[in-house]
């Protein structure tokens, strides 16, 4: 849009001056810069941690099993979640004392929160574990992991395109603050002659 108004600089003109020229072709090449350099910092970085994040998928679900569990009892009481966000996504489990076999035939036994809205004795439900039968989250699934891809592709784009044209901000400052100089030696150098006839002829 800076680029669009600033055509104006680039019109001959006996008062246009060679830093309204400057601006000029900076706001250009700043417009050109986000729409072209922006986009391919975007997909990039996206595909760099599309890659990753798919790495990080396939070696969790080589890591993490699906065990089936056996409700011994419900435990007593859930205890305080300081995160308000995650309350309502527990809402339908429950806390309960349970059994389960490890992935490597371990016994295994302790409490843990049941996809189950009233656990009783001898009901069944799924856990995620690692090799040895310690509970963990289950695995990251794909379209998350793609989900945070393009998210990480369009934080770059958009970290791109604000430090391109914050660049361009700091260098048309830097003029603009070298222009007022510049006219305050002028005027200083005219201001004591100012207004008096035939001064300087």
């Amino acid at each position: 849009m800076r680029a669009i108004r600033g055509l104006w600089r680039w019109r001959r003109n006996p008062l246009r001056r060679t830093t309204d020229l400057v601006e000029a072709w900076l706001a250009l090449a700043a417009l050109l810069l986000i729409l072209v350099a922006a986009p391919v910092a975007g997909a990039w970085v996206g595909s760099l941690a599309q890659d990753a994040l798919q790495e990080s998928v396939r070696q969790q679900r080589l890591d993490r099993h699906l065990v089936e569990a056996t409700v011994v009892k419900k435990a007593d009481s859930r205890p305080f979640d300081p995160d308000p966000e995650t309350s309502s996504a527990r809402d339908s489990h429950n806390r309960v004392l349970a059994d389960w076999r490890g992935p490597d035939g371990s016994e295994r036994h302790g409490t843990v929160m049941a996809a189950l809205k009233s656990p009783q004795p001898g009901d069944r439900f799924k856990l995620w574990t690692d090799e040895q039968g310690r509970i963990i989250g289950r695995p990251l699934d794909t379209a998350t992991a793609t989900t945070h891809a393009v998210l990480a592709g369009f934080g770059a784009a958009a970290i791109c395109a604000g430090l391109v044209e914050g660049s361009r901000r700091l260098v048309v400052w830097r003029m603009v603050r070298r222009r007022y100089a510049r006219w305050d030696r002028a005027w200083s150098q005219a201001g004591p002659d100012w207004g008096r006839t035939g001064t300087g002829s």
